[in-house]
């Protein structure tokens, strides 16, 4: 598969010294040809399966265009067909499907109590899932975790790349890795960003206003998604909550939400079945930790929600998921008790857990070569 490649951040590839206004801001017929491509495969993968008639009122292209796409999409094993017979109407027509064994990508999650990596097909499926090996080094980890993802497999060439996610995408700086003897180009992330795109792409539907995603592991970092787009902020640094000072003891963030924290609560088994993704007993010890907890992170989340209004706010990260849905409850609580705070805020966003364990950070990091060769970048909105 040949494909132009586009930038997952979209940040502009101009010199330092070229200014802004001397972009240009045309397409070349090849880039139009690409972002066409995108368009009908993005809406065969979110709609499908449809027919020509149903892409080109889902896309707004012409017909010839949409068979020619459909014709590529078809050769490269992206998509497959079949006959669709209108029973009112006496009539059949072809639709189109994604096929999920079209392609593959590799997502890593470096961060958090479990560095993992995934395999996942085209339609964001997780096919196979490996620790990653931390005593040796970064590449070499990277190289064994694809081998032991494709055992026995025969996903290896269509695998387009490996998506990396990061507490500090500038920290990495692979640009490839070895597959097989084929290099295999590596995208680096930031890890609340990547959960975020997972839930945009293959999450739930995306609510009126955007979304942001907290994650919880030793840190409490967010994302922010604006209209399908992630907001990065300067330097890549937007949703550094963990840093606020919280709470009537204004102490930081990190030190009461995070793992480390709960860790504190609980003995080396508990902690360890938390970390294998077990869901914990609700201790005497562990309500108190949820009821400390939810204050403190309430105040960020009035913070956050007030200023920006998103349509939803999510959490995930470590967390089980029955911790993570104790802590929204106890915060339901809180936002009404005016004797614990002077105002009621029934404008705070409707707060539910993430659509994916860990908040799909892996799961969100194998998407990015997706959005390299493939899907629309979510810079395009």
């Amino acid at each position: 598969m040949r494909h132009s490649r586009s930038d997952v951040q979209g940040r502009a590839r101009v010199g330092p010294n070229v200014p802004a206004a001397s972009k240009k801001v045309g397409l070349r017929s090849t880039e139009i040809a690409d972002r066409n491509f995108r368009v009908i495969l993005e809406a065969i993968r979110r709609y499908g399966p449809l027919t020509r008639l149903e892409l080109g009122q889902r896309t707004g292209l012409s017909g010839p265009g949409i068979t020619n796409i459909l014709r590529r999409l078809s050769d490269d094993g992206l998509i497959t067909s079949r006959r669709r017979r209108d029973a009112a109407k006496g009539a059949s027509s072809t639709e189109f499907a994604l096929n999920p064994d079209g392609a593959f990508s590799i997502g890593v999650r470096l961060g958090g109590a479990c560095p993992e990596a995934v395999l996942i097909d085209l339609s964001g499926q997780i096919r196979e899932r490996t620790q990653l090996d931390q005593t040796i080094e970064l590449p070499a980890s990277l190289e064994k975790a694809a081998r032991d993802l494709l055992a026995g497999k025969t996903a290896a060439p269509r695998v387009l790349g490996m998506g990396i996610a990061a507490p500090s995408a500038e920290e990495v700086s692979l640009e490839q890795i070895a597959l097989d003897s084929r290099p295999l180009r590596v995208l680096v992330e930031r890890d609340c960003v990547a959960a975020v795109l997972a839930e945009r792409t293959i999450g739930a539907p995306m609510p009126e206003g955007g979304l942001v995603m907290i994650i919880i592991d030793h840190t409490v970092e967010a994302a922010l998604l604006v209209r399908g787009v992630p907001f990065a902020g300067v330097h890549g640094r937007a949703g550094s909550i963990g840093a606020m000072r919280t709470g009537p003891d204004h102490v930081r963030l990190d030190s009461i939400v995070g793992l480390h924290a709960l860790q504190a609560c609980l003995s080396a088994e508990e902690f360890a079945a938390l970390l294998a993704g077990k869901e914990l007993p609700m201790s005497t010890s562990v309500l108190d930790w949820v009821k400390n907890a939810a204050g403190h992170l309430l105040d960020a989340i009035v913070a956050t929600a007030g200023f920006l209004a998103p349509g939803a706010i999510l959490i995930g990260g470590d967390l089980p998921r029955g911790i993570i849905e104790a802590l929204i409850h106890q915060m339901s609580i809180e936002r009404r008790n005016t004797t614990i705070r002077p105002f009621i805020t029934p404008w705070i966003s409707p707060i539910r857990p993430a659509s994916f364990d860990g908040g799909g950070i892996a799961i969100g990091a194998a998407l990015l070569p997706f959005f390299d060769a493939l899907l629309p970048s979510p810079s395009a909105g």
